[in-house]
């Protein structure tokens, strides 16, 4: 029986002034646990000194595989050209820039040999980010996990090992607007978390910009949950009390006091707050017209300009 393998997938974008230590630390893991392995490497359309690293690697080393995107598609995909190309009978996404740690790789892999489907990273402490990020992240994962018709873990990002049958189904699934994390919990797989503090970077500074971030905000609200679309509905409740409250002081008022507001200021506001309410819904609408807009396309989810030590499969 052949051992089995693991694969290390890691999306890179402007990451060269850490990828020399990010390597090092990473590969030592690997070797650690004494099973055959892969790291894959994803240029998520890097500009800077990234490729030629990696090309550097690729020549000396023919465990690590390359595969740089013809432009910047972005963090989802990148890892999921990872996943298009993976051999492991298990495989670790895990970013570049060493915030999550690579030593949890063992113990991530010693839960899985004792029958974890997936293991996914849960922080209990975020070094080095600023009040702001922290705040948002943690009312975003509340609110997503609030919404959301499956339950998403709080606190965590990709960082998981995922086992071949885990990756397998992921194979399956190309819809464009990616939240993994979301589609990991859809699965229904046993998952397993393994809590870790989160460190600064250990070099270069976050490519997620705060665009970056609303976009996966919406990716994963939109795509795992149907609240929005039927949140109308409470609206239209809500309006129709504040209505029904309206009208009944407007009563009280001109019975007791013997007048009350005018009537064309109440019919105004109420009409602003019905076409505030309209136009919001309308553009909520929008997105998901829009993301099967996208999805009828059919286009491919990346192209990948240039492939190292591994032939690219177009998917």
């Amino acid at each position: 029986m052949q051992p089995k393998m693991l694969s290390l997938i890691i999306p890179v974008y402007y990451e060269e002034e850490v990828l020399p230590k990010s390597y090092e630390r990473m590969d030592a893991v690997m070797r650690s646990i004494g099973m055959p392995y892969e790291l894959i490497y994803v240029n998520d359309g890097s500009r800077d000194g990234t490729m030629s690293f990696l090309r550097k690697l690729a020549a000396e080393h023919p465990e690590v595989k390359v595969f740089s995107f013809s432009r910047n598609f972005g963090h989802q995909l990148a890892v999921t050209c990872g996943m298009d190309h993976a051999k492991g009978d298990a495989l670790v996404i895990i970013d570049a820039d060493l915030q999550d740690p690579p030593e949890l790789i063992p113990d991530m892999v010693k839960m899985w040999q004792d029958g974890a489907d997936i293991v996914y990273g849960k922080r209990t402490k975020r070094k080095g980010e600023t009040f702001f990020k922290k705040l948002t992240a943690s009312v975003y994962y509340r609110v997503l996990s609030s919404m959301s018709a499956y339950p998403i873990p709080l606190d965590t990002g990709d960082f998981r090992l995922i086992d071949r049958k885990v990756a397998d189904v992921f194979l399956k699934m190309r819809e464009k607007a990616r939240f993994l994390r979301g589609m990991s919990a859809w699965m229904g797989f046993e998952a397993v978390p393994i809590e870790y503090v989160r460190e600064e970077r250990a070099a270069g500074h976050t490519k997620y910009t705060l665009k970056k971030m609303l976009s996966l905000a919406a990716d994963g609200i939109l795509n795992f949950s149907a609240t929005p679309l039927e949140l109308p509905l409470f609206f239209g409740i809500a309006l129709g009390i504040l209505g029904v409250l309206g009208l009944i002081a407007m009563i009280v008022c001109t019975a007791v006091f013997g007048g009350g507001c005018p009537q064309w200021l109440w019919l105004a506001v109420g009409f602003s707050l019905l076409l505030a309410v309209l136009f919001c819904f309308q553009g909520i609408q929008g997105f998901y017209l829009g993301r099967m807009y996208d999805e009828l396309k059919d286009r491919p989810l990346y192209i990948v300009a240039e492939a190292l030590n591994e032939e690219p499969v177009q998917k």
